[in-house]
């Protein structure tokens, strides 16, 4: 029996059991309007009539109306279904179907479609598959250089926690402009937030990335309000830039269902600034710290103003 992803129960069945958890009520930084205009209908049909899948539908963003109506998205390659059980995510849990050996070029076909400058590519994991999706994303970018050769690429990558560390080299070697992989949260709370992962192995494959070619841009991400520290936080950016990281996300975590891992507090704007001073105060050479920060958010822009930094840095010598 088919399962229907748009049911919470079915969508993450290893949470069924769990007791709710309240969600507090946003204040008024973090709401948004629900999406209505042209631009976002455009970039919703393009994307249906490629039978592509989105992180931004699928995990629940708050910032699709804004992104969508911009012609910008976030793919999501390799299927809707997670191997994993992350406690704060959105995305399906299960086994997921067989590889589409014809994603690659749909998903070209709708960047040059939308006219992208900038496109964000992420996937589900895929701890089933020996490679982990390494070479699914290597086509990927491959088919996207050759239809849209101006078109700048960033992948969101899983850790590849189960797979050979040469699976890295095979991305690394496709040449994506930025390689991001997100560490989520502080390590005190990866039992909870993160099971499936280990802080230190998603860290080093940042730090591989660099070493394996210093010119490609490395990004990473956090969430706040999961119950961490402020003193964890900075730790986290000076891991980060210990392993040569170069742009650094901050956001505010959002509870999707009652099932999910509790919304700690609401970190105040001001909070985010302060995050923000301290990262660029460690050498990041671009930082997004707001509430609604999310890895894609503004993400063509941010690579922008993260090129200009670097060309700045180099200047100076």
């Amino acid at each position: 029996m088919s399962r229907d992803l748009t049911l919470p129960e079915e969508r993450h069945p290893e949470k069924a059991h769990r007791k709710d958890n309240p969600q507090p009520k946003k204040p008024d930084w973090i709401r948004v309007k629900a999406p209505t205009s042209e631009g976002y209908k455009k970039t919703r049909d393009i994307l249906r009539d490629k039978k592509l899948v989105t992180v931004c539908e699928e995990a629940g963003c708050p910032n699709v109306g804004e992104c969508w109506s911009q012609g910008h998205a976030t793919m999501m390659i390799m299927g809707e279904i997670c191997t994993r059980g992350c406690s704060f995510c959105n995305i399906a849990t299960g086994r997921p179907d067989a590889l589409d050996v014809f994603e690659p070029g749909r998903v070209a076909d709708a960047v040059k479609k939308l006219g992208l400058n900038h496109v964000v590519i992420t996937s589900v994991d895929r701890d089933d598959l020996e490679d982990g999706g390494a070479e699914h994303f290597a086509q990927t970018i491959r088919a996207i250089r050759h239809q849209s050769p101006e078109t700048t690429i960033e992948i969101l990558t899983p850790d590849f926690l189960k797979c050979s560390p040469e699976v890295v080299e095979v991305v690394v070697r496709a040449k994506p402009d930025v390689f991001n992989h997100n560490l989520e949260t502080v390590p005190g709370l990866y039992p909870s937030v993160r099971p499936g992962a280990r802080y230190f192995h998603s860290l080093r494959l940042l730090q591989r990335v660099k070493e394996m070619d210093p010119s490609m841009f490395t990004k990473s991400g956090i969430m706040v309000g999961l119950g961490e520290d402020r003193q964890s936080v900075m730790q986290v950016m000076d891991d980060m830039r210990a392993a040569g990281i170069d742009f650094l996300t901050i956001g505010q975590y959002l509870q999707p269902t009652p099932k999910h891992h509790k919304v700690d507090r609401f970190v105040t704007p001001e909070e985010f600034r302060a995050y923000e001073t301290a990262a660029y105060g460690k050498g990041f050479l671009m930082v997004s710290a707001t509430p609604l920060t999310r890895s894609s958010y503004h993400a063509g822009d941010d690579f922008a103003r993260l090129r200009a930094a670097r060309m700045a840095k180099l200047a100076q010598g």
